[in-house]
Protein backbone atom coordinates (compact mmCIF):
# COMPACT_ATOMS: atom_id res chain seq x y z
CA UNK A 1 0.00 0.00 0.00
CA UNK A 2 2.78 2.48 0.80
CA UNK A 3 3.68 2.56 -2.93
CA UNK A 4 0.48 4.55 -3.50
CA UNK A 5 1.44 8.19 -3.90
CA UNK A 6 -1.70 9.96 -5.16
CA UNK A 7 -5.33 10.24 -4.12
CA UNK A 8 -6.45 8.62 -7.38
CA UNK A 9 -4.32 5.55 -6.73
CA UNK A 10 -5.67 5.36 -3.18
CA UNK A 11 -9.27 5.37 -4.44
CA UNK A 12 -8.46 2.74 -7.07
CA UNK A 13 -7.03 0.44 -4.37
CA UNK A 14 -10.42 0.33 -2.59
CA UNK A 15 -8.73 1.51 0.60
CA UNK A 16 -11.24 2.00 3.44
CA UNK A 17 -10.70 4.68 6.06
CA UNK A 18 -11.40 3.86 9.70
CA UNK A 19 -11.51 6.08 12.75
CA UNK A 20 -8.66 5.49 15.19
CA UNK A 21 -11.09 3.88 17.66
CA UNK A 22 -12.45 1.55 14.98
CA UNK A 23 -8.91 0.75 13.93
CA UNK A 24 -7.98 -0.23 17.51
CA UNK A 25 -11.17 -2.26 17.77
CA UNK A 26 -10.58 -4.08 14.47
CA UNK A 27 -7.04 -5.10 15.36
CA UNK A 28 -7.97 -6.10 18.92
CA UNK A 29 -10.71 -8.36 17.56
CA UNK A 30 -8.14 -10.11 15.35
CA UNK A 31 -5.79 -10.43 18.30
CA UNK A 32 -8.45 -11.95 20.55
CA UNK A 33 -9.71 -14.33 17.85
CA UNK A 34 -6.17 -15.54 17.15
CA UNK A 35 -5.43 -15.77 20.90
CA UNK A 36 -2.35 -13.63 20.41
CA UNK A 37 -0.57 -12.13 23.39
CA UNK A 38 -1.29 -8.45 23.76
CA UNK A 39 0.31 -5.86 26.02
CA UNK A 40 3.59 -7.72 26.29
CA UNK A 41 5.65 -6.89 29.37
CA UNK A 42 2.59 -5.96 31.45
CA UNK A 43 2.55 -8.55 34.24
CA UNK A 44 -0.05 -9.26 36.91
CA UNK A 45 -2.97 -7.67 35.04
CA UNK A 46 -4.16 -10.67 33.01
CA UNK A 47 -7.35 -11.11 35.04
CA UNK A 48 -7.98 -7.52 36.07
CA UNK A 49 -6.76 -4.49 34.12
CA UNK A 50 -6.20 -5.98 30.66
CA UNK A 51 -9.72 -7.48 30.25
CA UNK A 52 -11.22 -4.12 31.30
CA UNK A 53 -8.93 -2.30 28.88
CA UNK A 54 -9.93 -4.62 26.03
CA UNK A 55 -13.60 -4.05 26.84
CA UNK A 56 -13.07 -0.28 26.72
CA UNK A 57 -11.34 -0.53 23.32
CA UNK A 58 -14.14 -2.71 21.94
CA UNK A 59 -16.58 -0.07 23.19
CA UNK A 60 -14.59 2.70 21.43
CA UNK A 61 -14.15 4.54 24.72
CA UNK A 62 -11.75 7.20 25.85
CA UNK A 63 -9.90 5.77 28.86
CA UNK A 64 -8.80 6.94 32.30
CA UNK A 65 -6.15 4.74 33.96
CA UNK A 66 -6.42 5.42 37.68
CA UNK A 67 -3.81 4.10 40.10
CA UNK A 68 -0.90 4.81 42.40
CA UNK A 69 2.59 5.52 41.09
CA UNK A 70 4.60 2.75 39.52
CA UNK A 71 1.63 0.69 38.29
CA UNK A 72 2.55 0.70 34.57
CA UNK A 73 -0.16 3.18 33.52
CA UNK A 74 2.02 5.02 31.00
CA UNK A 75 3.47 1.78 29.65
CA UNK A 76 -0.03 0.43 29.00
CA UNK A 77 -0.91 3.60 27.10
CA UNK A 78 2.22 3.35 24.96
CA UNK A 79 1.49 -0.27 24.07
CA UNK A 80 -1.84 0.72 22.53
CA UNK A 81 0.17 1.81 19.48
CA UNK A 82 0.64 -1.89 18.63
CA UNK A 83 -3.11 -2.14 17.93
CA UNK A 84 -2.94 0.50 15.18
CA UNK A 85 -2.51 -0.35 11.48
CA UNK A 86 1.13 -0.33 10.46
CA UNK A 87 0.67 2.55 7.99
CA UNK A 88 -2.10 5.00 7.16
CA UNK A 89 -2.23 7.51 4.26
CA UNK A 90 -2.39 11.27 4.73
CA UNK A 91 -2.43 14.37 2.53
CA UNK A 92 1.17 15.42 1.97
CA UNK A 93 1.96 18.68 3.75
CA UNK A 94 -0.97 18.52 6.17
CA UNK A 95 -0.13 19.68 9.68
CA UNK A 96 -2.72 17.37 11.18
CA UNK A 97 -2.18 14.38 8.88
CA UNK A 98 -5.58 14.62 7.16
CA UNK A 99 -7.20 11.46 5.87
CA UNK A 100 -7.21 11.87 2.04
CA UNK A 101 -10.70 10.36 1.90
CA UNK A 102 -12.05 12.45 4.81
CA UNK A 103 -10.12 15.75 4.98
CA UNK A 104 -11.03 18.16 7.78
CA UNK A 105 -8.51 21.03 7.56
CA UNK A 106 -8.63 23.97 5.15
CA UNK A 107 -5.24 22.97 3.74
CA UNK A 108 -6.23 19.38 2.86
CA UNK A 109 -9.61 20.37 1.44
CA UNK A 110 -7.95 23.04 -0.71
CA UNK A 111 -5.27 20.62 -1.93
CA UNK A 112 -7.87 18.09 -3.01
CA UNK A 113 -10.01 20.79 -4.65
CA UNK A 114 -7.00 22.14 -6.56
CA UNK A 115 -5.29 18.86 -7.51
CA UNK A 116 -8.06 16.27 -7.41
CA UNK A 117 -6.83 12.71 -7.91
CA UNK A 118 -3.29 14.01 -8.34
CA UNK A 119 -3.19 15.14 -4.69
CA UNK A 120 0.08 13.73 -3.29
CA UNK A 121 -0.23 11.09 -0.56
CA UNK A 122 2.29 10.10 2.11
CA UNK A 123 2.14 7.27 4.64
CA UNK A 124 2.47 7.56 8.42
CA UNK A 125 3.84 4.68 10.52
CA UNK A 126 1.99 3.72 13.70
CA UNK A 127 5.03 4.62 15.83
CA UNK A 128 4.44 8.25 14.81
CA UNK A 129 0.80 8.16 15.84
CA UNK A 130 1.33 8.58 19.56
CA UNK A 131 1.54 11.87 21.46
CA UNK A 132 2.13 12.11 25.19
CA UNK A 133 1.91 15.18 27.39
CA UNK A 134 2.70 15.41 31.10
CA UNK A 135 0.13 17.65 32.75
CA UNK A 136 1.86 20.42 34.66
CA UNK A 137 0.40 23.64 36.11
CA UNK A 138 2.07 25.71 33.38
CA UNK A 139 0.35 23.93 30.47
CA UNK A 140 -1.80 26.36 28.47
CA UNK A 141 -4.74 26.11 26.10
CA UNK A 142 -2.38 27.20 23.33
CA UNK A 143 -0.09 24.24 24.09
CA UNK A 144 -2.89 21.69 23.86
CA UNK A 145 -5.35 23.17 21.36
CA UNK A 146 -3.67 26.08 19.59
CA UNK A 147 -3.66 29.85 19.21
CA UNK A 148 -4.07 32.59 16.64
CA UNK A 149 -0.72 33.30 14.93
CA UNK A 150 -0.50 37.06 14.21
CA UNK A 151 2.67 36.62 12.14
CA UNK A 152 0.92 34.11 9.90
CA UNK A 153 -2.06 36.45 9.58
CA UNK A 154 0.17 39.35 8.60
CA UNK A 155 2.27 37.31 6.17
CA UNK A 156 -0.75 35.82 4.40
CA UNK A 157 -2.73 39.09 4.74
CA UNK A 158 -5.63 37.28 6.37
CA UNK A 159 -8.11 38.36 9.05
CA UNK A 160 -8.39 36.56 12.37
CA UNK A 161 -11.66 35.07 11.14
CA UNK A 162 -9.76 32.84 8.72
CA UNK A 163 -8.94 29.29 9.80
CA UNK A 164 -5.51 29.57 8.18
CA UNK A 165 -4.23 31.95 10.89
CA UNK A 166 -4.52 29.25 13.57
CA UNK A 167 -1.40 27.57 14.91
CA UNK A 168 -2.54 24.10 15.95
CA UNK A 169 -1.55 22.72 19.35
CA UNK A 170 -0.65 19.16 20.37
CA UNK A 171 -4.16 17.70 20.27
CA UNK A 172 -5.09 18.74 16.69
CA UNK A 173 -1.66 17.53 15.57
CA UNK A 174 -2.55 14.15 17.12
CA UNK A 175 -5.49 13.78 14.69
CA UNK A 176 -5.97 10.07 13.83
CA UNK A 177 -3.65 9.12 16.68
CA UNK A 178 -3.50 8.22 20.37
CA UNK A 179 -3.16 11.21 22.69
CA UNK A 180 -2.13 10.65 26.31
CA UNK A 181 -2.26 13.14 29.16
CA UNK A 182 -0.34 11.89 32.20
CA UNK A 183 -1.23 13.07 35.72
CA UNK A 184 -4.48 14.67 34.55
CA UNK A 185 -5.40 16.23 37.95
CA UNK A 186 -2.28 18.41 37.73
CA UNK A 187 -3.85 20.18 34.76
CA UNK A 188 -5.49 23.43 35.83
CA UNK A 189 -9.28 23.28 35.98
CA UNK A 190 -9.69 25.95 33.29
CA UNK A 191 -7.47 23.90 30.94
CA UNK A 192 -9.50 20.76 31.66
CA UNK A 193 -12.64 22.71 30.73
CA UNK A 194 -11.08 23.44 27.33
CA UNK A 195 -11.11 19.69 26.63
CA UNK A 196 -14.89 19.34 27.03
CA UNK A 197 -15.87 20.15 23.47
CA UNK A 198 -12.99 18.18 21.98
CA UNK A 199 -14.20 15.02 23.69
CA UNK A 200 -17.90 15.44 22.96
CA UNK A 201 -18.88 18.06 20.39
CA UNK A 202 -15.73 17.79 18.26
CA UNK A 203 -15.18 21.52 17.90
CA UNK A 204 -12.48 23.83 19.20
CA UNK A 205 -12.57 27.43 20.35
CA UNK A 206 -9.47 29.63 20.22
CA UNK A 207 -9.71 33.22 21.45
CA UNK A 208 -13.35 33.44 20.45
CA UNK A 209 -12.72 31.82 17.07
CA UNK A 210 -15.04 28.80 16.86
CA UNK A 211 -13.95 26.07 14.48
CA UNK A 212 -15.79 22.84 13.75
CA UNK A 213 -12.93 20.38 13.52
CA UNK A 214 -14.08 16.76 13.94
CA UNK A 215 -10.78 15.45 15.29
CA UNK A 216 -10.35 11.69 15.35
CA UNK A 217 -8.40 10.90 18.54
CA UNK A 218 -8.17 8.08 21.06
CA UNK A 219 -7.74 9.87 24.39
CA UNK A 220 -6.00 8.10 27.27
CA UNK A 221 -5.60 9.84 30.63
CA UNK A 222 -3.64 8.69 33.66
CA UNK A 223 -4.12 9.87 37.24
CA UNK A 224 -3.21 9.05 40.83
CA UNK A 225 -6.32 8.74 43.05
CA UNK A 226 -4.62 10.76 45.77
CA UNK A 227 -4.44 13.71 43.38
CA UNK A 228 -8.18 14.17 43.82
CA UNK A 229 -7.55 15.64 47.26
CA UNK A 230 -3.93 16.75 47.29
CA UNK A 231 -2.62 18.48 44.19
CA UNK A 232 -5.80 18.90 42.20
CA UNK A 233 -8.82 17.08 40.87
CA UNK A 234 -10.44 15.98 37.66
CA UNK A 235 -13.37 18.32 37.09
CA UNK A 236 -16.63 16.40 37.14
CA UNK A 237 -17.88 17.24 33.60
CA UNK A 238 -14.56 16.08 32.12
CA UNK A 239 -14.63 12.87 34.15
CA UNK A 240 -18.17 12.33 32.89
CA UNK A 241 -16.95 12.55 29.28
CA UNK A 242 -14.26 9.89 29.79
CA UNK A 243 -16.29 6.76 29.21
CA UNK A 244 -14.14 4.07 30.90
CA UNK A 245 -12.21 4.38 34.16
CA UNK A 246 -9.85 1.47 34.81
CA UNK A 247 -8.22 0.90 38.20
CA UNK A 248 -4.64 -0.39 38.25
CA UNK A 249 -2.96 -2.06 41.22
CA UNK A 250 0.34 -3.35 42.58
CA UNK A 251 1.44 -7.00 42.10
CA UNK A 252 -0.66 -9.28 44.26
CA UNK A 253 2.00 -11.95 44.79
CA UNK A 254 5.74 -12.00 45.32
CA UNK A 255 6.14 -14.26 42.29
CA UNK A 256 4.58 -11.70 39.94
CA UNK A 257 6.56 -8.92 41.60
CA UNK A 258 9.80 -10.86 40.99
CA UNK A 259 9.00 -11.30 37.31
CA UNK A 260 8.44 -7.56 36.98
CA UNK A 261 11.69 -6.75 38.78
CA UNK A 262 13.81 -9.13 36.70
CA UNK A 263 12.18 -7.91 33.51
CA UNK A 264 12.87 -4.26 34.30
CA UNK A 265 16.20 -4.41 36.18
CA UNK A 266 19.05 -3.12 34.05
CA UNK A 267 22.00 -5.42 34.73
CA UNK A 268 25.14 -5.70 32.65
CA UNK A 269 26.21 -8.95 31.02
CA UNK A 270 29.07 -9.17 33.52
CA UNK A 271 26.72 -8.75 36.48
CA UNK A 272 24.41 -11.47 35.22
CA UNK A 273 27.25 -13.95 34.64
CA UNK A 274 29.54 -13.20 37.60
CA UNK A 275 27.09 -12.58 40.45
CA UNK A 276 24.84 -15.32 41.80
CA UNK A 277 21.61 -14.19 43.46
CA UNK A 278 19.79 -16.88 45.41
CA UNK A 279 16.00 -17.13 45.43
CA UNK A 280 15.97 -16.20 49.11
CA UNK A 281 17.62 -12.85 48.41
CA UNK A 282 15.24 -12.18 45.51
CA UNK A 283 12.25 -12.90 47.73
CA UNK A 284 13.61 -10.63 50.45
CA UNK A 285 13.96 -7.70 48.04
CA UNK A 286 10.34 -8.13 46.89
CA UNK A 287 9.06 -8.59 50.42
CA UNK A 288 10.51 -5.18 51.36
CA UNK A 289 7.98 -3.55 49.00
CA UNK A 290 5.12 -5.66 50.37
CA UNK A 291 6.07 -4.65 53.92
CA UNK A 292 6.32 -1.00 52.86
CA UNK A 293 2.78 -1.12 51.43
CA UNK A 294 1.38 -1.89 54.87
CA UNK A 295 3.83 0.03 57.06
CA UNK A 296 2.41 2.61 59.46
CA UNK A 297 5.46 4.80 58.81
CA UNK A 298 4.75 5.20 55.09
CA UNK A 299 2.06 7.25 53.39
CA UNK A 300 -0.09 4.55 51.79
CA UNK A 301 -2.06 7.10 49.78
CA UNK A 302 1.13 7.99 47.95
CA UNK A 303 1.90 4.36 47.23
CA UNK A 304 5.10 2.35 46.99
CA UNK A 305 6.18 2.10 43.38
CA UNK A 306 7.38 -1.09 41.70
CA UNK A 307 10.47 1.00 40.94
CA UNK A 308 11.52 0.46 44.57
CA UNK A 309 12.29 -3.21 44.10
CA UNK A 310 13.78 -2.65 40.65
CA UNK A 311 16.23 -0.07 41.99
CA UNK A 312 16.85 -2.12 45.15
CA UNK A 313 17.69 -5.23 43.13
CA UNK A 314 20.07 -3.26 40.91
CA UNK A 315 21.76 -1.83 44.02
CA UNK A 316 21.99 -5.26 45.64
CA UNK A 317 23.77 -6.76 42.63
CA UNK A 318 26.02 -3.71 42.28
CA UNK A 319 26.94 -3.89 45.98
CA UNK A 320 28.02 -7.51 45.52
CA UNK A 321 29.89 -6.53 42.34
CA UNK A 322 31.72 -3.77 44.22
CA UNK A 323 32.94 -6.31 46.79
CA UNK A 324 34.04 -8.65 44.02
CA UNK A 325 36.07 -5.89 42.35
CA UNK A 326 37.65 -4.67 45.59
CA UNK A 327 38.68 -8.21 46.56
CA UNK A 328 39.88 -9.08 43.02
CA UNK A 329 37.51 -12.03 42.85
CA UNK A 330 36.22 -13.54 39.61
CA UNK A 331 32.71 -14.32 40.87
CA UNK A 332 30.65 -13.77 44.00
CA UNK A 333 27.14 -14.22 45.36
CA UNK A 334 24.75 -11.77 46.96
CA UNK A 335 24.70 -11.93 50.77
CA UNK A 336 22.36 -10.54 53.38
CA UNK A 337 25.05 -8.01 54.23
CA UNK A 338 24.50 -6.62 50.73
CA UNK A 339 21.02 -5.56 51.85
CA UNK A 340 22.72 -2.55 53.42
CA UNK A 341 23.34 -1.44 49.83
CA UNK A 342 19.64 -1.21 49.00
CA UNK A 343 18.93 1.46 51.64
CA UNK A 344 19.39 4.41 49.20
CA UNK A 345 16.93 2.79 46.78
CA UNK A 346 14.34 2.31 49.52
CA UNK A 347 14.63 5.74 51.14
CA UNK A 348 14.30 7.44 47.76
CA UNK A 349 11.05 5.64 46.91
CA UNK A 350 8.98 6.01 50.08
CA UNK A 351 7.01 8.96 51.37
CA UNK A 352 6.92 9.02 55.17
CA UNK A 353 4.09 10.11 57.43
CA UNK A 354 4.85 12.13 60.59
CA UNK A 355 5.75 9.05 62.67
CA UNK A 356 8.07 7.87 59.91
CA UNK A 357 9.79 11.25 59.77
CA UNK A 358 10.46 10.96 63.50
CA UNK A 359 12.06 7.55 62.98
CA UNK A 360 14.07 8.72 59.98
CA UNK A 361 14.08 7.23 56.46
CA UNK A 362 17.14 5.00 57.00
CA UNK A 363 15.72 3.48 60.18
CA UNK A 364 12.38 2.87 58.45
CA UNK A 365 14.22 1.14 55.59
CA UNK A 366 16.09 -1.10 58.06
CA UNK A 367 12.78 -1.89 59.77
CA UNK A 368 11.26 -2.96 56.45
CA UNK A 369 14.23 -5.23 55.74
CA UNK A 370 13.94 -6.72 59.23
CA UNK A 371 10.23 -7.42 58.83
CA UNK A 372 10.90 -9.04 55.46
CA UNK A 373 13.45 -11.37 57.02
CA UNK A 374 11.05 -12.25 59.83
CA UNK A 375 8.25 -12.92 57.35
CA UNK A 376 10.36 -15.35 55.28
CA UNK A 377 12.21 -17.03 58.15
CA UNK A 378 9.44 -19.52 58.94
CA UNK A 379 9.63 -20.77 55.36
CA UNK A 380 13.17 -22.07 55.98
CA UNK A 381 13.51 -22.71 59.73
CA UNK A 382 11.39 -23.36 62.87
CA UNK A 383 9.95 -20.36 64.69
CA UNK A 384 12.61 -19.34 67.27
CA UNK A 385 9.99 -18.23 69.82
CA UNK A 386 8.13 -21.54 69.63
CA UNK A 387 11.41 -23.48 69.66
CA UNK A 388 12.46 -21.71 72.85
CA UNK A 389 9.21 -22.67 74.61
CA UNK A 390 9.09 -26.20 73.21
CA UNK A 391 9.91 -29.25 75.36
CA UNK A 392 12.06 -30.54 72.55
CA UNK A 393 15.67 -29.49 72.18
CA UNK A 394 15.99 -25.91 70.95
CA UNK A 395 17.99 -26.04 67.66
CA UNK A 396 19.21 -22.48 68.24
CA UNK A 397 20.47 -22.91 71.84
CA UNK A 398 24.15 -23.36 70.90
CA UNK A 399 24.05 -20.24 68.77
CA UNK A 400 22.48 -18.00 71.42
CA UNK A 401 24.78 -19.45 74.13
CA UNK A 402 27.82 -18.59 72.00
CA UNK A 403 26.75 -14.95 71.99
CA UNK A 404 25.78 -15.08 75.70
CA UNK A 405 29.40 -15.95 76.46
CA UNK A 406 30.35 -12.47 75.24
CA UNK A 407 31.17 -13.25 71.63
CA UNK A 408 30.17 -10.82 68.91
CA UNK A 409 30.16 -11.06 65.12
CA UNK A 410 30.38 -8.31 62.49
CA UNK A 411 29.61 -9.20 58.90
CA UNK A 412 30.54 -6.37 56.56
CA UNK A 413 29.67 -6.33 52.90
CA UNK A 414 33.36 -6.15 51.86
CA UNK A 415 34.53 -9.43 53.41
CA UNK A 416 36.35 -11.80 51.10
CA UNK A 417 34.76 -15.23 50.70
CA UNK A 418 37.31 -16.94 53.02
CA UNK A 419 36.83 -14.25 55.68
CA UNK A 420 33.04 -14.43 55.35
CA UNK A 421 33.11 -18.21 55.67
CA UNK A 422 35.52 -18.13 58.64
CA UNK A 423 33.36 -15.59 60.49
CA UNK A 424 30.19 -17.68 60.14
CA UNK A 425 31.87 -20.97 61.04
CA UNK A 426 33.12 -19.46 64.30
CA UNK A 427 29.56 -19.37 65.67
CA UNK A 428 28.84 -22.62 67.53
CA UNK A 429 25.84 -24.54 66.21
CA UNK A 430 25.22 -22.26 63.22
CA UNK A 431 26.40 -24.67 60.51
CA UNK A 432 24.72 -27.52 62.36
CA UNK A 433 21.28 -25.86 62.19
CA UNK A 434 21.55 -25.22 58.45
CA UNK A 435 22.72 -28.78 57.70
CA UNK A 436 19.92 -30.23 59.83
CA UNK A 437 17.11 -28.47 57.97
CA UNK A 438 18.76 -28.03 54.55
CA UNK A 439 21.34 -30.80 54.02
CA UNK A 440 21.49 -30.67 50.22
CA UNK A 441 22.77 -27.21 49.44
CA UNK A 442 25.78 -25.76 47.71
CA UNK A 443 28.44 -24.14 49.88
CA UNK A 444 27.32 -20.64 48.88
CA UNK A 445 23.71 -21.41 49.75
CA UNK A 446 24.71 -22.91 53.10
CA UNK A 447 26.74 -19.82 54.00
CA UNK A 448 23.87 -17.59 52.96
CA UNK A 449 21.42 -19.50 55.17
CA UNK A 450 23.87 -19.36 58.08
CA UNK A 451 23.84 -15.59 57.79
CA UNK A 452 20.05 -15.72 57.40
CA UNK A 453 19.71 -17.63 60.70
CA UNK A 454 21.56 -14.85 62.55
CA UNK A 455 19.25 -12.22 61.06
CA UNK A 456 16.19 -14.34 61.83
CA UNK A 457 17.18 -14.82 65.47
CA UNK A 458 17.72 -11.08 65.77
CA UNK A 459 14.26 -10.33 64.34
CA UNK A 460 12.72 -12.76 66.84
CA UNK A 461 14.60 -10.98 69.67
CA UNK A 462 16.97 -13.89 70.36
CA UNK A 463 20.02 -11.84 69.36
CA UNK A 464 20.85 -8.17 69.08
CA UNK A 465 21.52 -6.75 65.61
CA UNK A 466 23.46 -3.53 65.05
CA UNK A 467 23.46 -1.61 61.80
CA UNK A 468 26.98 -0.93 60.60
CA UNK A 469 27.94 1.47 57.82
CA UNK A 470 28.47 -1.46 55.49
CA UNK A 471 26.85 -4.52 56.98
CA UNK A 472 25.47 -5.86 60.25
CA UNK A 473 26.79 -6.76 63.69
CA UNK A 474 25.40 -9.40 66.06
CA UNK A 475 25.74 -9.76 69.82
CA UNK A 476 23.94 -11.12 72.87
CA UNK A 477 20.45 -9.65 73.34
CA UNK A 478 20.74 -8.92 77.05
CA UNK A 479 24.33 -7.73 76.90
CA UNK A 480 23.27 -5.05 74.42
CA UNK A 481 20.50 -3.91 76.74
CA UNK A 482 22.83 -3.25 79.66
CA UNK A 483 25.77 -1.84 77.68
CA UNK A 484 24.19 1.41 76.54
CA UNK A 485 26.31 3.65 74.34
CA UNK A 486 27.40 6.79 76.21
CA UNK A 487 26.54 8.83 73.13
CA UNK A 488 22.97 7.58 73.37
CA UNK A 489 22.84 8.58 77.05
CA UNK A 490 24.01 12.09 76.21
CA UNK A 491 21.17 12.43 73.74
Amino acid sequence: MIEITTLGQLKASNYTSLSVKDELRKNLIKQLQNKEAGFEGILGYDETVIPELQTAILSRHNILLLGLRGQAKTRIARLLVNLLDEYIPYVAGSEIFDDPLNPISWFAKNEITQKGDETPILWQHRSERYTEKLATPDVTVADLIGDVDPIKAATLKLTYNDERVIHFGLIPRAHRSIFVINELPDLQARIQVALFNMLQEKDIQIRGFKLRLPLDIQFVFTANPEDYTNRGSIVTPLKDRIESQILTHYPKTVEIAKKITFQEAKLSTEQRSQIEVDGLIKDLVEQVAFEARKSEFIDQKSGVSARLTISAYENLVSNAERRMLINHEQTTFARLADLSGIIPAVTGKIELVYEGELEGPAKVAHTLIGKSIKHLFARYFPDPEKAKKSRNANPYSKITEWFTEGNTLDIGDELTLPAYKKALLEVDGLQEVVQKFHPKLSENQSLLLMEFVLHGLAEFSQLSKNYLNSGFGFSDMFDSLFNVDLADEDE
